[in-house]
């Protein structure tokens, strides 16, 4: 395990992994192609690490000893800490993703999995999670401020994981029209079809955040087409 790594132009992401040879891989891998990496394979290790290291990302296992991926997602979270995420796991229901998610994931990729299929999901964080934004979008009484990051419903902050937030100010940035899922996964992920699941459990927590402890829902499901965010006065009858 590496420690107080020096800030380089590149990015630096910490991988978090207890089968050593699915690190060391992921370590080699990911230095071929231009990345720095720090990495450990105890979750009280990366949670010292991350109050000692600024990282880009983290790929996070979810059973490591020490603490476990989801817990030390939750910590993080918790702590302010920003940083995208994406969880690495065996566990590949729908059910497990959301939970995932929820805990403020970024991403959520099922063992196996290719090389390349990573080094895509990473640069697609990456890339979402640097763009500037300078907007305020208001739908009804939500309003998403994309220079803060902060969604309110009235006067009630919400809280909402980085990619949920991306998913949420893209289907805001459209309404009141209808958004097709491919639509969403090639602005979110860069390339279709492959997270189609975390997807619909980004959805499934949205909607719980934005929708669920209110009177008037705003986030509307056509079925076979996609998902619109509209007031009440553009809703179909």
């Amino acid at each position: 395990m590496k420690t107080a790594l020096k800030r380089t132009n590149m990015p630096t992401i910490l991988i978090v992994e207890d089968n050593e040879d699915i690190r060391l891989n992921l370590v080699e891998y990911l230095e071929s192609k231009n990345y720095r990496t720090d990495n450990t394979d105890d979750g009280l290790k990366a949670l010292a690490l991350t109050i000692v290291n600024k990282y880009d990302l983290i790929v996070l296992d979810i059973m490591i000893p020490g603490m476990d991926g989801l817990r030390l997602c939750r910590e993080l979270r918790s702590r302010g800490n920003t940083t995208p995420i994406i969880i690495l796991s065996a566990k590949d229901s729908t059910d497990d993703r959301i939970i995932g998610l929820s805990e403020g994931a970024d991403d959520y990729i099922v063992k196996p999995f290719s090389l390349a299929e990573l080094l895509l999901r990473i640069q697609a964080v990456l890339r979402r999670s640097s763009t500037p934004e300078e907007k305020v979008l208001q739908v009804g009484n939500l309003r998403l401020e994309l220079d803060s990051k902060r969604v309110f419903r009235g006067d009630t902050e919400l809280k909402l994981n980085p990619t949920a937030f991306r998913i949420l100010a893209f289907l805001m940035q459209k309404s009141p029209e209808v958004v097709s899922r491919e639509e969403i996964e090639d602005e979110i992920w860069g390339f279709q079809r492959v997270a189609g699941d975390n997807l619909r459990a980004h959805i499934y927590q949205i909607r719980k955040i934005v929708d669920k402890p209110f009177e008037e829902p705003l986030i509307e499901t056509r079925h076979g087409f996609g998902w619109a965010v509209r007031a009440k006065e553009d809703q179909r009858e």
